[in-house]
């Protein structure tokens, strides 16, 4: 595809990184097929972040649903600003590669724009089959809160994210190296930009199906809260406190699980184990991270 006319520049523009995970966006660009916007008010950009198999792979598979365009440097905060730039839409989109969006996805977000400058979508995680294996009770339970993470932290997930193109450009990119959604959007609230939750703006994301899967999202978590967290007054003091806090947080947050009406006790009982281990992790590796940047 090629860029737009002036004339007839999409509305938004869906911007989602890419890397080695054809199945997954695959079923992204399938479920933005059905979108009930009309698909001449949005284009799709998909930034490869240098992926084994090859742009050509890439773009054999995107086909004319959406423009593919290279992202050198690596990381998904360096492939989504690889996105903005050929991106033609005054608002951005932001999605993962392996989300599925409802089919009102986008209209719903650009309905919740004329709230506020930035909106966070509802995130949804899903797991496949009735028997859930111990992770993906939990993640049901735990992952991607980000009604609370909008309304109490005053940041949204990338993976469900609208942002007018104006203040993306006076906020500035996703910085690589921190959690840059987290990162963004605080330094587009201390800009004195609003952001807001859509309820009705609902993303799917796949539950982690093992503890391999799990661990290796806390290790990249870890380190990236850790380089943000450092650079403010008492950063690293704060670092501690909340590595000791998040190793007592199971007892309280043990009731959250025996609350939850939708997994059964079995469920239940996988869930709180995979709790106290992750925690446990949590508090270990912060320690680790901590240590090795002394």
């Amino acid at each position: 595809m090629h860029p737009h006319p002036d004339s007839n520049k999409p509305c938004i523009s869906v911007i989602i990184p890419h890397f080695n995970d054809l199945e997954g966006l695959q079923t992204c660009l399938q479920r933005l097929a059905q979108q009930t916007l009309d698909r001449t008010q949005f284009e799709v950009i998909v930034a490869d972040n240098n992926s084994a198999i090859g742009m050509e792979a890439v773009r054999a598979v995107v086909g004319d649903r959406a423009i593919v365009v290279p992202a050198v440097e690596q990381g998904a905060a360096a492939a989504r600003n690889a996105a903005v730039a050929s991106a033609q839409g005054e608002i951005l989109a932001f999605i993962d590669s392996d989300c599925r969006p409802a089919v009102d996805w986008l209209e719903q977000g650009l309905k919740a724009m004329a709230e506020a400058e930035v909106i966070g979508g509802c995130m949804v995680v899903s797991a496949d089959g009735d028997r859930l294996h111990p992770v993906e009770a939990f993640e049901a339970v735990f992952a991607f809160n980000n009604e609370a993470y909008v309304k109490h932290k005053g940041f949204s997930v990338t993976a469900n994210l609208f942002v007018r193109r104006a203040v993306f450009e006076a906020v500035g990119g996703f910085r690589v190296g921190v959690s840059e959604d987290k990162d963004w959007c605080l330094r587009a609230g201390a800009m004195g930009y609003r952001i807001g939750y859509a309820a009705q703006a609902v993303v799917e994301h796949p539950a982690r199906q093992n503890w391999t899967e799990l661990a290796k999202k806390w290790q990249r978590l870890i380190r990236e809260e850790y380089r943000l967290i450092r650079e403010h007054r008492w950063g690293q003091l704060k670092w501690l406190v909340r590595s000791w806090a998040v190793l007592v947080s199971p007892v309280a947050h043990l009731f959250v699980v025996l609350r939850c009406h939708n997994l059964r006790w079995q469920d239940k009982l996988n869930a709180i184990a995979i709790l106290f281990r992750i925690r446990l992790y949590r508090f270990i590796e912060a320690h680790r991270v901590f240590v090795a940047q002394l």
